[in-house]
């Protein structure tokens, strides 16, 4: 059985995600086959928020090198996800 667990992999702290995180957005990183509404359930369900609106990104994947081979990183799906007013994530 899948869970909320499943859907949402871990939240992400970058440079840009601390600067939108003042307008309560947070970045998070999701598996491949979650859907808007998947992703919305699992972070109500995980963080007892709720969600106004969720963006997704299919993030490809980055050539890269290892001494004389080349290959690509796997790619990924990144959630913008945007909270109601008054509703905060607690990030450590």
């Amino acid at each position: 059985m899948i869970t909320s667990y499943d859907f949402i992999k871990n939240i992400l702290r970058t440079e840009k995600g601390a600067i939108i995180e003042k307008d309560s957005q947070y970045l998070f990183r999701v598996d491949g086959a979650a859907t808007k509404i998947d992703i919305k359930k699992a972070i109500e369900d995980i963080y007892k928020v709720k969600v106004q609106s969720v963006n997704v990104m299919h993030m490809p994947g980055k050539l890269k090198r290892v001494r004389n081979k080349y290959g690509y990183t796997s790619d990924w799906k990144k959630a913008v996800v945007t909270l109601k007013k008054g509703n905060k994530i607690e990030v450590v």
